[in-house]
């Protein structure tokens, strides 16, 4: 894993936040696109596809992106229990899938980027 770019991988939440309400939403696009390949790094492999969450997002009226988030909260736990870094958030796909479901993505992805950093934090501290 090419550590030493990781630090690119941090992104700041509240200007995510910002960006996104700002722009209505669109910005939230390539904030989606930055988790997945931040997601696909830390694994190692390519589990999401940010084309195939746009389509399928757009092809079934946002359902899916409901799923997705679920993934996305899966494979973060997943990373946290492959680099060894606890107590992991085991709820959160969970959290994700409740949050999305009542409307509030914007705040699923303030957590799971906020759990992406702390992992990408960990890494570069312990230098794995």
């Amino acid at each position: 894993m090419p550590y030493r770019r990781l630090e690119e991988y941090r992104k700041g939440i509240a200007s995510s936040i910002v960006l996104t309400l700002l722009t209505c939403g669109i910005y939230n696009f390539f904030w989606q696109n930055h988790q997945i390949k931040t997601i696909n790094l830390l694994l190692g492999r390519n589990v999401l596809s940010f084309w195939r969450w746009f389509f399928l997002t757009l092809i079934t009226c946002g359902l899916y992106h409901i799923y997705h988030e679920y993934l996305t909260g899966k494979y973060i736990v997943e990373i946290q229990s492959k680099i060894g870094k606890y107590p992991l958030s085991n709820n959160l796909p969970l959290i994700a899938l409740i949050l999305s479901i009542l409307g509030l993505p914007f705040i699923t992805d303030a957590i799971e980027q906020k759990e992406l950093n702390e992992i990408i934090d960990y890494c570069l501290e312990k230098r794995l």
